[in-house]
Order: structure tokens, then sequence, then C-alpha cells
């Protein structure tokens, strides 16, 4: 009888660490919800104050058309920061479009898009 509750004991063992094993484990077929081309960097340049607003316009939009081509999304964030730099070059209406953009792909940022068209439209 001891034996056997030894045995019994050693299979949970084997089972539960399977279990948690596999739990632990990667699935690399599923994509990632958003791609990040350029775009961290992109920011960190623009808070560094080194790079020309106009030249992150150039590398985001490039960014843009690549995300697009392969069939996947910005991230959060991405269409406000360009939004923010058109407006710092004088460049309304693509703010404009890039806020409601942003407001589009992710409802949960209306609050503040709103305030930075309401802000752009203030000056």
């Amino acid at each position: 009888m001891q034996t056997r509750v030894s045995s019994k004991g050693a299979w949970l063992s084997f089972v539960a660490a399977s279990v948690l094993l596999t739990g632990c484990a990667t699935n690399h077929s599923t994509p990632p919800l958003y791609q990040w081309d350029g775009y961290q960097p992109q920011v960190y340049e623009y808070f560094k104050g080194q790079t020309d607003p106009q030249a992150q316009i150039d590398v985001l939009e490039k960014s843009l058309q690549q995300i697009r081509a392969k069939g996947n999304r910005p991230p959060p964030g991405f269409h406000a920061h360009l939004g923010m730099l058109y407006a710092s070059v004088g460049k309304d209406q693509q703010a404009a479009s890039e806020f409601e953009a942003e407001k589009q792909s992710f409802p949960e940022s209306s609050t503040y898009m709103d305030f930075l068209l309401k802000k752009s439209a203030q000056q």
C-alpha cells in the first residue's frame, strides 16, 4: 500500500510539472497586435530634441506605409505622436486627421485626442 501512494504522488508531481512547463511555453505562431516599426526610436528622438520634426514625420510616414503594407496596425500613440509632430510644423489639417485616426483606432484615447484637437483649433 505504501508503494502505491508513493507512485501516485510521483505521478501527480510529474503531471503538475508537465502542466506548469506547458503553461510557460510561448506560442510563436501568434502575431503581435501592433507593429512598432520605427515608432519608439522616433519618440526618443523627439524627447531628446535633436531631430528636426519634419525628419521625424518623414520617418513615421514611411513606417506607417510599411506597417500597412504588411497588413498590421500601428501601436497606440503612433497617430497621436505623428499628429503632434504635424502640429509643431504648422500642418494643422494633417494633425487633426492623425488625432482622429488615433481616436478611431483606440477609443480610450478620445478624451485626450479631443483635448489636443481643441487646443490646436485655438492656436
